[in-house]
């Protein structure tokens, strides 16, 4: 980990800590999946008629790449807006833990509630991951800076990878373009497996893939939701029992 000791001087300063959390993008391989995974979203907006401006836009605002396909694909199928916005809120929902995870590693006892809010919208699965693999370097008055820097970081790269895609669609085959978007899930799954240390963690993980192929004969279509509930129940279950005196 590249980063100044907690006591630097370096720290000191707001902007310093932006600045660091802007460089730390490349000292994670999921900017790399980022990337990659928004050149196919850019693709994506491309072959359904949407503007450049308007795939920038949607990456800056919606900030999240299943939701953003939600988003595209909801439009292109004849959806109304407001269809596609009930849809897009209702994907996001699965981000609000992940804020309420990540939010307690930053804030002070000054720290006020509008500081907070660019920090939410930042909060995707690529940020609340690498969270906790880098703010425990980061002194706890310079976390909310370094993490817009994070953020800032992390959207920028997504902004450049949409416009990529978005010109180089007509290059980009629909396999590959599939191929791309699958690497989100891969890596997402790979970097909790690696920052999981509890045995709380490890049990979620472990239980949650192997519930999945027997929630799946349910074809609910709520396949992920219902072994991720049960094996975060049993989980947590298991954590407060060997809590216990």
């Amino acid at each position: 980990m590249l980063f100044p000791p907690l006591d630097s001087p370096q720290w000191h300063r707001p902007l310093r800590a932006f600045a660091i959390g802007m460089a730390a993008v490349r000292l994670t391989i999921l900017s790399a999946v980022l990337f990659v995974t928004y050149i196919g979203i850019g693709a994506l907006a491309h072959d359904t008629n949407f503007s450049l401006a308007w795939a920038l836009l949607a990456t800056i605002l919606v900030w999240a790449g299943p939701a953003q396909i939600i988003l595209i694909s909801t439009l292109a199928s004849g959806a109304s807006p407001v269809q596609s916005a009930i849809a897009v809120t209702v994907s996001a929902v699965r981000l609000f833990p992940m804020v309420v995870a990540v939010l307690p590693m930053m804030r002070t006892p000054q720290t006020k509630r509008r500081q907070l809010v660019l920090v939410a919208h930042f909060t995707a699965v690529t940020l609340w991951v690498e969270c906790y693999r880098f703010l425990p370097h980061v002194p706890r008055d310079r976390r909310i800076a370094f993490v817009h820097g994070l953020g800032s970081g992390l959207a920028l790269i997504g902004v450049v990878a949409t416009a990529i895609g978005y010109e180089l669609a007509a290059n980009l085959t629909q396999t590959f373009g599939s191929a791309i978007l699958l690497l989100t899930p891969l890596a997402f799954l790979f970097s909790t497996a690696r920052n999981s240390r509890e045995l709380a963690d490890v049990l979620a993980l472990g239980l949650g893939l192997a519930f999945y192929p027997l929630a799946s004969l349910l074809d609910s279509g709520l396949d992920i939701l219902i072994s991720g509930v049960a094996a975060g129940t049993i989980a947590f279950a298991v954590h407060k029992w060997r809590e216990r005196p």
